[in-house]
This record gives structure tokens, sequence and C-alpha cells, in this order.
């Protein structure tokens, strides 16, 4: 058996980041008390994390705080593993916060150090 391997493709976390598959939320994630790298994928920030047209009293910055605190209480909670689900309250209407199940994923980024991806609980 050949011990050469050749490299069809390598995409990284880094190039995730940069194509927008990955949002970075590491600054608002340390400030959160997570100490790892984060990030959220597109469709968590499309569909959480932005506020919907004709939404009020919403912002970015509060409904990515809200993801990352409850994430934080998940973790507290943990009794470890590299895989945790966990819910969340959004509003996406002037009606009432729906409940909204998430999944983080701590897993080895590109350098092979621990990072944490927030994602929908049907992606991987």
């Amino acid at each position: 058996m050949n011990d050469e391997f050749e490299l069809i493709s390598r995409y990284t976390r880094a190039d995730a980041i940069a194509d927008g598959v990955l949002v970075d939320v590491t600054n608002t994630a340390k400030e959160a008390g997570i100490k790892y790298p984060t990030a959220v994928t597109h469709a968590v920030f499309e569909k959480y994390v932005r506020v919907p047209d004709g939404v009020t009293d919403q912002d970015e910055a509060g409904r990515l705080w809200d993801i990352l605190q409850m994430l934080t209480v998940a973790i507290r909670l943990s009794t470890g593993g590299d895989s945790l689900a966990f819910t969340v309250l959004v509003r996406n209407d002037n009606i009432a916060p729906q409940r909204v199940e998430l999944k983080a994923l701590c897993h080895p980024g590109d350098d092979a150090e621990p990072v944490i991806t927030i994602l929908m609980p049907d992606e991987d």
C-alpha cells in the first residue's frame, strides 16, 4: 500500500469564514465567557441573529448575545462530549418569542485547536 496521498482539495474553517459559510462571533463569545474561537453557520446567522424586516425592539448584538448566553448555560450544565443541543428563545415577529433548538460542536480547527461551531439541528 502506498503511504503517499495526493491532496485533492482542502477547505478550511478560515475559508468557510471568508466565504460567509460561517460567521465568526469569537469576540462576542469571549465576552460571554466562551474561551474557544466560535462561529455560527450562515443559516443560524440569517434565521436567528439577523433581525427580520419589520421586527421591532430587536438588534443583532442582543440576539447573538442571547444565543451565546444560552450556550454558556448549556455548557455549564453539560456532562461533556463534543456535541451539545441547547434551546434559545427568539422573536422573529412582533408577537412572542419561540423556542429554537440549536446545537454546538466543539471540534478541531484548522491547526487542531479546539473551536466551537453553532449550527441548526439538521446541519453537520
